[in-house]
């Protein structure tokens, strides 16, 4: 899978970013190259549609899931929603704490944004402990939404992250450690 070579060989690991004794895996290389941009974005839509998936929101998680879920949203002419930190966003919302591997944050999604019985893909860059990707599946289901896969570019396995999840999950690129 040529494809996958180049997503994993642009992909930079940061040593003790955000903090001590994480490694942190950094995929803004990938945007530096338009062949690998769209190479992701093809990929991820291929995924959704070879799978029969059929959503009707693509929601993208702060801030990473911003970069290419409009993108993704708009080739499968469906909704693009924001998950974000809390006070970010206007007007009414609804709001989940999460903890993640380096402490405790609240997410908001805009009340109504995802209506009840739409079909729901979740996207971020990377799936480490599932504190956030949850914490999205929990909104999308506050709002009546129902969550039918969760994708990332990057998923430390180690840190079993997927099993906390009430869908499949999908990851492009996986690290053990």
């Amino acid at each position: 899978m040529a494809d996958v070579q180049l997503i994993k060989c642009l992909l930079k690991a940061i040593p003790d970013f955000p903090q001590q004794g994480i490694l942190f895996q950094d995929i803004f290389p990938i945007f530096q190259d338009p062949t690998a941009v769209e190479t992701l974005v093809t990929h991820i839509v291929h995924r959704i549609t070879s799978t029969g998936l059929r959503p009707d929101v693509i929601v993208g998680l702060d801030a990473r899931g911003f970069l290419l879920g409009p993108w993704i949203a708009n080739r499968l002419k469906c909704a693009f929603v924001p998950v974000r930190k809390a006070g970010k966003l206007p007007g009414k919302t609804t709001r989940v704490g999460y903890e993640k591997e380096y402490g405790t944050d609240y997410f908001e999604m805009q009340a109504g944004a995802v209506k009840a019985g739409q079909r729901v893909v979740v996207l971020d860059d990377l799936i480490a402990t599932g504190g956030s990707a949850k914490a999205a599946g929990d909104l999308i289901a506050q709002n009546g939404g129902t969550t039918v896969e969760y994708i990332f570019i990057v998923e430390l396995t180690a840190l079993k992250g997927a099993a906390k999840l009430d869908a499949p999950t999908y990851s492009i690129v996986q690290f053990d450690d």
